[in-house]
């Protein structure tokens, strides 16, 4: 199917029709079910350890979200540390972290604390279920009933890691901040998850996917300054002039190795120094990658306008009539995501991603009966291309479009100057 998607091309007439409301809570979904796994993680741990031990690992998890937060800020320490120290810092800021919280259990009385690791298989490449030998799944031995049975989960995986993708892309490849353009045979991209996923299918491990928010972290390491010439007239003269940019740096060299670390640490014997990680750790890790995808998230900022008194909340557009729809928006976007996120509870579980599709025809079909058009163009924008669905019937309609909206602010570019001051 994903091979289907992209010989079809299907970015082009999906994601063309989708906009920020939708993008916006797939993201927040994603912030939740991190934030919920790392819960999880420590309720198992609550279960399985003495009271001291539980305490500890709380601890163990918080301090490794605190502290890869901290180094991810090292850029702005200056003038501590050397500059290619600094940024060493942060851009490993997540690793360092969980070293640190790996080895911080073995000293001085904490060694005598029982503890939960990452199950692993020991010395042998093998599965970690003890019920099974091998990797390889004998689906030749599979009912012809189960094949098609599974053409069911199998579309809406798809869907799934389609959208997830694409998320992505939008927020590495059409953001501004980052400055990075899709290339010509972007749909490579979506032939190459349908053969992962159809591999780790056949090997009977987890499809290896999940895009949010490591795309955006990936994206945010290989960030740094550059000067850029720029030629200004000033009374009738060219003058050159400098300025500070900041630009990705584009290259495969360390998705590369991020592959090959994880095909190192699966095979022994260094599974065994996979196997010293702390569960803890790892629900600290799940609780850094919530915060930095929450972080930069334009739901949260308004969320935070929800809270502001009025006197305190920056000026509108005169053609925005008050905050009153803009925080009606809000809460819809947040009940909607809350909602969702209850659906992955229970049963109906597989199906969320099916609702998530359903948010771009409400969108474009209902919510323009609910919300005044300006006010829809301030908090929601396409998400592939310049403008906002109201815009494109201004257009339809014979309007000038770049008079009434060119130049106008919107809420999302508020929250990139906000997550700017931050990151």
């Amino acid at each position: 199917m994903h091979m289907l998607l992209a010989v079809l091309n299907a970015h082009d007439w999906t994601m063309r029709h989708v906009t920020t409301f939708s993008t916006e809570v797939f993201s927040l979904l994603n912030s939740i079910i991190y934030f919920h796994k790392a819960v999880q993680e420590l309720q198992r741990a609550h279960d399985d350890l003495s009271f001291a031990a539980f305490l500890y690992a709380v601890i163990g998890a918080i301090g490794t979200m605190l502290v890869a937060i901290a180094l991810s800020t090292a850029e702005r320490w200056r003038p501590l540390f050397h500059h290619y120290v600094r940024v060493g810092l942060a851009e490993y800021a997540a690793a360092i972290s969980i070293i640190i919280f790996i080895g911080m259990p073995h000293v001085g009385e904490l060694a005598a604390l029982d503890r939960s690791t990452l199950h692993v298989s020991g010395n042998a490449f093998r599965p970690s279920d003890p019920q099974r030998s091998v990797f390889f799944v004998r689906f030749w031995e599979l009912p012809v009933g189960w094949v098609f049975a599974a053409m069911v989960p199998g579309f809406i995986i798809t869907v799934l890691f389609f959208f997830d993708h694409e998320v992505s892309s939008i927020i590495c490849a059409s953001s501004d901040r980052y400055g990075t353009k899709k290339p010509g045979g972007f749909a490579w991209d979506i032939v190459l998850l349908g053969l992962t996923t159809a591999v780790c299918g056949v090997l009977g491990i987890p499809p290896a996917n999940g895009l949010l928010p490591q795309a955006p972290l990936h994206s945010e390491s290989l960030m740094h300054a550059e000067k850029e010439e720029i030629l200004i007239s000033v009374d009738g003269e060219d003058k050159v002039e400098f300025r500070n940019v900041r630009r990705v740096y584009e290259q495969r060299w360390s998705a590369f190795l991020h592959a090959g670390a994880i095909l190192v640490f699966v095979s022994p014997p260094f599974q065994r120094v996979l196997g010293l990680t702390p569960t803890s750790v790892l629900a600290g890790l799940f609780m850094f990658m919530g915060e930095q995808s929450l972080s930069v998230n334009p739901i949260l900022y308004r969320f935070f306008y929800l809270l502001t008194p009025s006197a305190e909340l920056p000026a509108l557009s005169e053609d925005v009539k008050g905050y009153r729809g803009v925080h009606m928006y809000t809460v819809v976007q947040i009940v909607v995501t809350v909602v969702i996120f209850i659906v992955t509870l229970t049963r109906a579980a597989p199906a969320f991603p099916v609702l998530i599709i359903i948010l771009v025809p409400i969108r474009l079909l209902l919510m323009n009966r609910l919300w005044s058009r300006e006010t829809l163009r301030f908090v929601d924008a396409w998400a592939c291309r310049k403008g906002t669905p109201e815009d494109d019937k201004d257009l339809l309609a014979g309007g000038d479009v770049d008079e009434k909206c060119g130049n106008k602010p919107r809420m999302s570019d508020m929250a990139l100057q906000t997550a700017d001051g931050r990151v």
